[in-house]
């Protein structure tokens, strides 16, 4: 069975120009081409997308990706690695369900909580030593009380807001936009306010530079802007440089 570019679009949860992209780069083929000029993909092409759309899950740039079919062809193979990850992540989540129902039972008990609990599956200091160490103690204690100050809304709001960047750098240099352009510029204007959110202070020049020279040298936080394009965490980075020596005015 063929399935054509706007069904596998819908059922993906994604769109037909990015699997038209992910064929201009070889990620992605269409296993036919109609008279009609219409994509069709059959199982085997849905099962790579599967793969593709999990990679992403995981942070990897699309060239990190293709890297990686390439090396791993086994479809039962490497989907059995993603379940392994998955069912990790999963007790994850079913860890910290259980945390907040404990909490949540002792509120409306009006009992004592159990602290030891309270915190299993959670791991908001990931990077506490690394930004205690670059911006100071203060910016690490006052970033973690705006985070935890934030109702579920408003931390789905963050998170979306940041996806929501990912994928306007990555439309611009689709576009091919220069790093100082008006749009590029405007773009880096909003990351900027999306990175200040948590100080809940205006843009600090210096942090900025700072964080885009990061986004750099640390694959890590650069994966979030390499999904497509190798060049795209300095691309970011030039926009939010660029903003930033303008805000020094």
């Amino acid at each position: 069975m063929d399935w054509s570019i706007t069904d596998v679009a819908k059922l993906a949860g994604t769109t037909s120009r990015t699997l038209r992209h992910y064929d201009s780069i070889g990620l992605l083929a269409p296993s036919r081409v109609g008279a009609n000029g219409y994509r069709y993909y059959d199982r085997a092409a849905l099962v790579r997308l599967q793969r593709i759309l999990l990679l992403r899950r995981l942070g990897m740039g699309l060239p990190q990706i293709g890297q990686v079919l390439e090396g791993q062809q086994d479809d039962v193979a490497a989907l059995a690695a993603h379940l392994v990850h998955l069912q990790d992540e999963q007790a994850r989540l079913h860890t910290q369900i259980g945390a907040v129902r404990s909490t949540l039972q002792a509120l409306k008990g009006d009992e004592e909580i159990m602290a030891e609990k309270m915190f299993e599956g959670f791991d908001h200091t990931t990077y506490r030593e690394e930004v205690e160490e670059r911006w100071g103690t203060e910016a690490y204690a006052e970033s973690d009380r705006w985070w935890r100050s934030l109702d579920d809304a408003g931390k789905r709001g963050f998170s979306a807001e940041h996806a929501a960047l990912q994928d306007a750098w990555d439309e611009a240099q689709r576009r091919g936009l220069a790093p100082a352009s008006a749009e590029a510029q405007e773009l880096a204007r909003r990351h900027a306010a999306w990175i200040a959110a948590g100080t809940r202070k205006e843009p600090d020049p210096q942090m900025l530079i700072g964080v885009a020279e990061m986004y750099v040298a640390d694959d890590r936080f650069g994966a979030n802007y390499t999904r497509e394009f190798d060049s795209g965490a300095q691309f970011v980075r030039d926009a939010l440089v660029t903003y930033a020596r303008g805000l020094r005015g």
